[in-house]
């Protein structure tokens, strides 16, 4: 017994290191440390930063992260490169939380196995959601904020550029090798998205060699390896956790308590969802399944959102991340509203 569950958190940590850290976690480690490197500081602390008008600042943090196709433990680094470059709390959890939460890719794929009333009802709660967490967070770290931001910009000119454009051709390139792999190869086996990694990859590699000295290449590739060193430990010590907790936790259970559209299922869905670990895309499959042996579809709902928007991985790492307060109020704030939305939505959108 004691074997079987030590062998089923190896093979979660087998598959998510064969299927995960060539195509998303290599590409996002290698933006995040862009971004710190080539991002002015200045410009993101304008637009995004604590004393940029909330509604600015959150407007561009959530609807920009439809377009980041990134599982929970793959937004980390771009999340936090943003943060440590000067984005204020609330934005940076603001794309924590959608672009794995609702992000295009995902958001079509459910659509074509779920449904139009389903997908809608998952971008409306990503946004409302995003904005509550974007405030609260704001608000209950706006000290801490306050002065973060004055010893990192004690006057930044609100008309410095957001970067030289040669860097928003390599970020863009680098945007392009995260979710290039998941966008043009949706179907078939894994080797082709490693093939249109290593392509786009290439490209940008040439690119950078071609346009940034040696001295920034390194100082690029160094935060990179920070990123690298502070999260990627975290993210296998708890996907292998998840696993051994998937061969604990029998199916069967999880099936007989997720059925009607009560606080109770959706609390459960809702918690399921922030343990377990989910890529982009697969949470409509397994929702779908769940659905079919008589899950309600409020729970359905509140899986869809924490299931690929948390991880028990994601956590740990934000903890280490971004620190244990910030991460226990994020954490709590999307068990709360995630249990809230799937309640709502089972007795009155899908009642």
């Amino acid at each position: 017994m004691i074997w079987e569950v030590i062998l089923g958190g190896l093979e979660a940590l087998e598959e998510y290191v064969a299927l995960h850290v060539i195509t998303c976690l290599i590409p996002a480690f290698l933006l995040a440390g862009a971004m710190v490197s080539f991002v002015s500081k200045e410009a993101i602390i304008h637009y995004l930063g604590h004393a940029a008008r909330k509604i600015q600042s959150f407007t561009l943090a959530c609807f920009g992260s439809f377009f980041i196709a990134a599982c929970s433990c793959t937004v980390i680094p771009v999340s936090s490169g943003l943060y440590y470059r000067g984005s204020g709390v609330g934005p940076a959890f603001i794309l924590l939380w959608v672009a794995p939460a609702a992000n295009i890719l995902a958001l079509v794929y459910t659509g074509a196995i779920l449904g139009s009333r389903m997908v809608l009802a998952r971008i409306a709660a990503a946004i409302g959601m995003a904005f509550i967490v974007g405030v609260v967070m704001s608000a209950v770290f706006a000290r801490e904020e306050e002065t973060r931001e004055s010893i990192a910009n004690p006057g930044a000119a609100a008309s410095e550029k957001l970067m030289d454009k040669r860097d928003i051709v390599l970020l863009l390139l680098l945007v392009i090798t995260l979710l290039a792999p998941n966008y043009l190869v949706q179907k078939g086996p894994y080797g082709m998205k490693v093939v249109v990694w290593a392509a786009f990859t290439a490209l940008a590699a040439l690119y950078a060699l071609n346009v940034k000295s040696r001295e920034e290449i390194t100082a690029w590739l160094g935060e990179t390896w920070w990123f690298v060193r502070l999260i990627f430990p975290l993210l296998l010590a708890g996907v292998f956790i998840v696993g051994v907790v998937g061969k604990i936790l029998p199916e069967t259970f999880i099936r007989a308590w997720l059925g009607g559209s009560g606080v109770a299922p959706s609390f459960l869905a809702t918690l399921i969802g922030a343990i377990s670990y989910f890529a982009t895309m697969t949470e409509a499959p397994f929702v779908h399944t769940l659905m079919g042996l008589g899950m309600g579809k409020g729970p359905a709902l509140a899986l869809l959102l924490t299931g690929p928007g948390m991880s028990l991985p994601n956590m740990l790492a934000v903890a280490r991340v971004f620190g244990a307060r910030k991460a226990a109020v994020y954490v709590a704030m999307i068990i709360i509203l995630g249990t809230a939305v799937g309640w709502a939505a089972g007795e009155w959108i899908f009642a």
